[in-house]
This record gives structure tokens, sequence and C-alpha cells, in this order.
């Protein structure tokens, strides 16, 4: 935002926890947000995730690489259409890589990345405070938004409970967690509806979580040991 009265910069909000504000440049935000209008069509395409208790996600997500669902992977959109998982594209691996360099260093990650969790957020939606544990490495979490603005509340490993930090992550934020950080309970408290950027022509928020499975080449499902 232009004329900021304090602007904002890289921050380490907790050991391997760093928060780069507009890491994402207008023209890949662009093109990363027709990328996800595409993946968000059927098959296998944007779909609410009901949890086990028989509730539903407020956001709505759509997968690459491997499907999640509660609490697993698998190659088919199982609570979906039942079709395969689209594919993960090399170019995001690609960004990944780069976005874990830039906020953690070169030697951060040595994996390649894998899997995308791309979750909807409308005005009403939220995400509960959670871990993301259900993968085999420990490779460091890579979260990009697009569209509204958000609280985003990054907490400890220990409970859901506090110690936690609110983030205000915008439009072009990258948030990337490794390390001791990687696995910190997390979640969206509260968006804020009609922030977005005009010109990227988005109502409503996007995150794109990229993450290393650590699965073997199985099409078998992955259940975690959670």
């Amino acid at each position: 935002m232009d004329g900021e009265l304090f602007p904002r910069t890289r921050r380490e909000v907790a050991p391997g926890a760093v928060h780069m504000p507009d890491w994402l440049d207008a023209g890949l935000g662009r093109e990363l947000l027709e990328a996800c209008r595409l993946w968000a069509l059927p098959p296998a395409g944007l779909r609410t995730v009901r949890t086990p208790g028989g509730g539903t996600m407020t956001s709505r997500q759509v997968c690459l690489g491997w499907h999640w669902y509660p609490y697993r992977y698998a190659r088919t959109a199982v609570d979906g259409d039942g079709t395969p998982v689209k594919p993960f594209p090399a170019w995001l691996d690609e960004l990944g890589r780069r976005a874990v360099t830039d906020a953690l260093g070169a030697d951060a990650v040595s994996s390649a990345y894998d899997i995308a969790l791309i979750n909807f957020y409308g005005a009403d939606a939220r995400m509960g405070m959670h871990r993301d544990g259900d993968e085999r490495s420990d490779a460091p979490v890579v979260s990009l938004s697009l569209g509204d603005t958000c609280v985003f509340r990054f907490g400890n490993a220990g409970s859901r409970a506090r110690p936690y930090v609110d983030v205000e992550l915008r439009s072009g934020d990258l948030f990337v967690f490794g390390g001791e950080s990687r696995s910190a309970y997390h979640g969206v408290p509260r968006v804020y509806a009609g922030t977005a950027p005009p010109e990227l022509g988005l109502s409503g928020r996007l995150n794109i979580t990229l993450r290393v499975s650590g699965f073997p080449p199985d099409p078998k499902p992955w259940v975690s040991d959670r």
C-alpha cells in the first residue's frame, strides 16, 4: 500500500517462520490467480471439505499432486468426484524453492515440492488452529496470499492456545515456516472482505500452500500417524 506510516518489511515471527510482504509482484500474482481458476474447474476441482465429525470447513479447497482430506492423502479426489488429482507443475516447485531461499536461505530446502493445497476464503470463511502434520517431510511450508487481506494467527507447537502472534497477510505476501516452527499451530480467524487489489479482479482470498510430501511414489492412500 502506498503511503504506509510504517513500511512493511521482512519479519521473523518465530524461529524459522518468516513473513515477507509483497513478495509476489503484480504480474506473477495475476498468473498464479489464472492458474488457480483453471485448477478449480472439474474434474477434481474446488470442493467443500468435510471433517470426520460431520462438519464442513468454511473455506473451499482444491489440491495438486496429492489430494488431502482429513487427515490423509490420496491420488484421487476421494471426498469429491473421485477423479485423479491434478498434477503438480514443475514451475510451482521452482516457485516454492525460491520462496524458501528468499525467506530462510539456500540451505533450508533440498527436496522437491510436490503438494499444493489451494484454499478459497469468502467473506465469512475462517480456518481453525491446526498443524500441517500429514506429510512425511519436515521441509518448510510455503504460503502465498492473493486477494483479500486476512489475519493469520501463528502459534506454538504445543497447543492451540497462546502464545500466538497475529500477522496481517495481504495480497502478494509470502509466509514460510520451517525448522522448529514447522509443527506450529496456525489459523485464519478473520478475512477483511473487499480489501483485494481492484486490478487483481478477485473477490475473496486465495491461499496457495506448497508442501513436500516425503511420500514414496505409490498410488496408495497415505495415512498420517497423528
